[in-house]
């Protein structure tokens, strides 16, 4: 059988994971990054044993099992004190040399080889020249780098369907949701048998405002009453612009008459204040319709609705600058104590 010699430089480029180890088992010679994985243990005149756990095949205890018994196909792991190397297991073989006394052990990487790159920073002059690691890794990583594009885009996608659902529920121009989204909200409260308050709300006056001031005053009126409804309403209630000057709150589990006057009182006060505007003020003030949907035997969005409708147009031929409880049974002609004055005089 032919046999060839190469320098140990040789060795090492093309086999720079291959150790020679003498028949007592001590280390003779390794490649550069075998020495460079072993984190500056010294493994030269070190024991193989010491540094490296034959996984497979079974049954090798010690180095004169592998030299005795020399396999092909190899699996080690490096011993625990290498630099966190203990849970790093390596493939290879391990060849007696032919004429001489001693194996060689030849190492790779196997399928750790991506964790081994990361850990000890290694190049491609770690490897050698003809192994197809390098290649692989390459697939790898544009692999990863496409994976990685494809989640930005997704997840982009995602946002951009987020905002698109999220400015299709929401008024542009106070921020507040629309009527689409106050619909989804009623309809889920009415699913869910969730008891709520339902308040629609009218701005008085607002047409006076376009005329006098123009549509720059009406927008900037607007805007002062979504900041009143939003300072007057609590996290947990629902308030939405569904029409030019309409608005409608709903009161999640609200339904106490004497609170949701209250907070009707405020929002009329709070309407009333004269809203700045470039070298004059506007005045409005505000109608308020009132019901809840335990006077309803079967709550249903559209009665409420149209009821809270009825009661803010009871309030505005009642003077205006009120709000108005309607009680299902009295839909033509409300009890005297359901109407509501601005500033808590009650109609007599």
């Amino acid at each position: 059988m032919m046999s060839v010699s190469l320098p140990l430089t040789a060795v090492s480029t093309l086999m720079p994971m291959h150790a020679f180890v003498a028949p007592d088992g001590l280390i003779r010679h390794v490649g550069p990054t075998l020495e460079k994985i072993s984190g500056g243990a010294g493994l030269i005149d070190q024991h193989f044993m010491d540094h490296f756990e034959v996984v497979r095949p079974f049954g090798i205890k010690n180095f004169p099992d592998l030299y005795e018994h020399f396999h092909s196909n190899l699996r080690v792991r490096m011993a625990a004190g290498a630099r966190e190397n203990d849970s790093l297991t390596l493939r290879g073989s391990a060849q007696r040399l032919e004429g001489q006394e001693g194996m060689l052990i030849n190492l790779s990487w196997g399928i750790s080889i991506v964790e081994a790159v990361q850990r000890f920073n290694l190049s491609a002059a770690d490897f050698a020249p003809a192994d197809p690691s390098i290649d692989m890794l390459y697939l790898i990583e544009v692999n990863n780098a496409a994976m990685a594009e494809s989640k930005r885009l997704n997840e982009r996608l995602h946002g951009a369907k987020l905002q698109a659902e999220m400015q299709a529920l929401t008024d542009p121009l106070t921020g507040l949701g629309n009527r689409r989204s106050m619909d989804n909200v009623l309809s889920r409260l009415v699913l869910e048998g969730i008891p709520f308050g339902l308040m629609n709300i009218d701005i008085d006056y607002f047409k006076q405002v376009n005329d006098t001031h123009g549509h720059a005053a009406g927008d900037r009126v607007l805007q002062a009453a979504s900041d009143v409804l939003k300072q007057e309403t609590r996290t947990d209630d629902y308030v939405a612009r569904i029409g030019g000057d309409e608005f409608i709150v709903a009161f999640e589990g609200l339904t106490e008459m004497d609170k949701l006057m209250g907070i009707a009182e405020r929002i009329i006060s709070g309407f009333e204040r004269p809203v700045p505007l470039e070298g004059a003020t506007a005045s409005v003030s505000a109608s308020i319709g009132i019901t809840v949907s335990t006077l309803y035997e079967r709550p249903d969005v559209e009665m409420m609705l149209d009821d809270a409708d009825s009661a803010l147009y009871q309030s505005k031929r009642e003077g205006r600058s009120r709000a108005t409880f309607l009680n299902r049974p009295n839909l033509q002609e409300p009890s005297r104590s359901t109407i509501v004055k601005f500033g808590g005089a009650r109609a007599g």
